[in-house]
């Protein structure tokens, strides 16, 4: 009798191991969200709204009209100009980890049946960082944009310029903040999208030059860190200091969109500058379905 006392209860059960990743904790509220189910919600924490940080193709892939998506200037890296130690090892992790050659995609589409040109930084390629490519790429779309006449949407999510690269990634500041100005010229409006972080020579540059400023909730958006300001203020800041809700409370932007309204509030503003319609594509028929005279 004894023994059987001691015995475990559950003794003679083999464990089943869990598959890792299928499960993971918000960080803000610390709820237990099965990974689909995140996946199926955009990121989002169905319990406190906490917006996950998403790669530059789920942005992309949940903003963009299906099929839609034109890439440009997929071929440009960069390269070590500097010979700055670690430089290219760095670029080589990045390149491995997200699968893309820089920290920006852009290209042209269509959101919500308006075509338009789009761009979204990266912010798992070297924290979105702003080096010589990714300001030329910035600056062609703005330029593509200008010649085929077209509104012009960019994600932003970045830790600012790219110290490797040293004044020439300073020098990006300049060239993206003059092709911005080129569009305005032109009348052509900018929607810039600051998502969570959008900090450093990104804000100081693009990202705060849209006619129109959208930001998701609760992103982290300035330009120095929060301890560096209060050490030279020599002042305590707010605790929700340079976030989504702070800017717009003092009208450093325009909207705070939830993720899942974010795309039908981007097709209504382009519809309301006037952005021109996408060619609707009729998908093919089977031969099933085809017309007698064509089979």
């Amino acid at each position: 009798m004894l023994n059987w006392l001691r015995r475990p209860k559950y003794a003679s059960i083999e464990r089943r191991d869990v598959p890792a990743g299928l499960w993971g904790k918000c960080p803000r509220c610390a709820t237990v969200v099965y990974h689909k189910d995140l996946e199926r919600n955009l990121k989002v924490c169905p319990t406190c709204g906490f917006h996950h940080r998403l790669t530059a193709e789920q942005r992309l892939g949940i903003t963009v009209d299906d099929g839609s998506f034109e890439e440009t200037d997929a071929g440009l890296t960069s390269s070590d100009p500097l010979h700055f130690d670690g430089y290219s090892e760095k670029l080589d992790e990045a390149r491995e980890k997200t699968g893309n050659p820089e920290a920006v995609i852009t290209g042209t589409g269509a959101i919500d049946g308006h075509r338009c040109a789009l761009g979204a930084l990266d912010f798992f390629f070297m924290g979105g960082s702003m080096g010589s490519v990714v300001g030329e790429k910035v600056t062609r779309i703005a330029e593509r944009a200008l010649d085929l006449h077209l509104p012009l949407v960019i994600f932003s999510a970045s830790g600012g310029a790219r110290m490797q690269e040293g004044a020439l990634s300073l020098m990006q500041l300049a060239k993206t903040s003059a092709a911005i100005a080129a569009l305005q010229d032109a009348t052509l409006p900018f929607v810039s999208v600051m998502c969570d972080p959008t900090t450093g020579g990104v804000t100081a540059s693009f990202a705060f030059q849209g006619d129109v400023i959208i930001a998701e909730p609760g992103a982290l958006i300035g330009f120095a860190g929060r301890r560096v300001i209060e050490q030279t203020i020599r002042r305590k800041l707010p605790d929700n200091f340079q976030t989504a809700e702070f800017c717009l409370e003092h009208g450093l932007i325009d909207l705070v969109v939830p993720r899942p309204e974010l795309r039908s509030t981007l097709g209504r503003l382009l519809r309301f500058f006037g952005a021109p319609r996408a060619p609707v594509v009729e998908p093919a028929l089977t031969s099933a379905q085809a017309p007698p005279e064509t089979r």
